[in-house]
């Protein structure tokens, strides 16, 4: 008798909107990887990028490009990189046998356009997906990248937190979520809490007066009070959401985002190896509550909330 394995490559689907990092992180992302002795292929399913600072092993482009679409459709950018996503959708099967042209034992990288009604709401992505895992082709994480920019405001960071949530629902894949360029989070000014509090994506309701003063003197703020504290409500009932953060430039904070991904898609256990020999071995490994880590990334990079200013500055009625 002969037993054949056959062997599920990994996969991370980059996803997020646009200006998120999606392209640098593939290439930084890869470059770690092959630093650990990781082989890695990076594809490029955005057909807009005509640039990138990777070599894509298969790129949509030779399918479909945004340009030839909005010249003979005449459809504007949005509608552009739908129908493109729709066509793709379509010709799954020349994405699959791409697929099965690489070396079995290559990790995957999908760099995906950043438009994100095409993971909030839009089918074909999902679909892509769907297809990608029934053929036993690979074995996806969903990587979805937040600009840290939007911790700035209240409202811009409640969007991210429902953009993302979103994401996770409609996808329906393991999912990681990823608070990018944190380097930079507090480049327009100090942030309003400790990074725990928007990594962990606990006690939102004391975000409520900071929404509340972004509308004061607005005739209709006191409608949206309700509205806030609702949606508020919404993210944390589900209880899915919390981020990791990254510096693309940091080798730990990448080597971080990269083990949990590798929890995600059980590669940390056992990897590409067939028969996944170390399945009962604790090979988790990383043990740090996220608390510490956010801490550690505070301390690097932001300016720390003392329980001083805790108690004098943020005195609420949250009742």
């Amino acid at each position: 008798w002969f037993v054949f394995v056959v062997v599920m490559p990994f996969a991370q689907v980059v996803v997020g909107a646009p200006g998120a990092g999606k392209t640098v992180y593939c290439n930084g992302m890869s470059q770690m990887m092959e630093g650990m002795g990781r082989k890695v292929s990076v594809i490029n399913l955005d057909p807009a990028n005509d640039s990138t600072p990777y070599t894509a092993a298969i790129d949509i482009r030779s399918l479909v490009d945004l340009d030839s679409v909005m010249r003979d459709t005449e459809l504007g950018p949005n509608g552009g990189l739908i129908y493109c996503m729709e066509y793709l959708e379509k010709n799954i099967d020349w994405l699959v046998d791409e697929i099965d042209k690489l070396p079995h034992d290559q990790y995957l990288l999908f760099d995906c356009p950043g438009q994100v009604e095409l993971y909030t709401h839009h089918e074909s992505m999902r679909n892509v997906l769907t297809r990608l895992h029934q053929k036993g082709k690979v074995r996806i994480t969903t990587v979805f990248l937040v600009d840290s920019y939007y911790c700035s405001s209240a409202s811009n960071y409640i969007a991210a937190l429902l953009l993302a949530l979103s994401a996770m629902l409609r996808l329906d894949t393991p999912h990681i979520n990823v608070l990018s360029k944190i380097d930079l989070a507090e480049k327009n000014g100090k942030l309003d809490f400790n990074l725990d509090f928007y990594t962990e994506v606990q006690d939102l309701r004391y975000l409520l007066p900071f929404l509340e003063s972004e509308r004061q003197g607005s005739a209709s703020a006191a409608r949206f009070t309700k509205l806030n504290s609702a949606i508020c409500e919404l993210v944390e009932d589900f209880g899915l959401v919390s981020f990791h953060p990254l510096n693309i430039n940091d080798k730990d904070s990448v080597a971080t985002v990269m083990r949990a991904v590798d929890k995600s898609n059980g590669y940390v256990f056992g990897g590409l190896t067939p028969g996944n020999d170390k399945i009962m071995g604790l090979q988790a490994g990383d043990t740090d509550w996220q608390y510490s880590k956010a801490a550690a990334v505070q301390e690097k990079y932001f300016t720390t909330h003392d329980d001083q200013d805790s108690d004098d500055d943020y005195k609420f009625d949250l009742d």
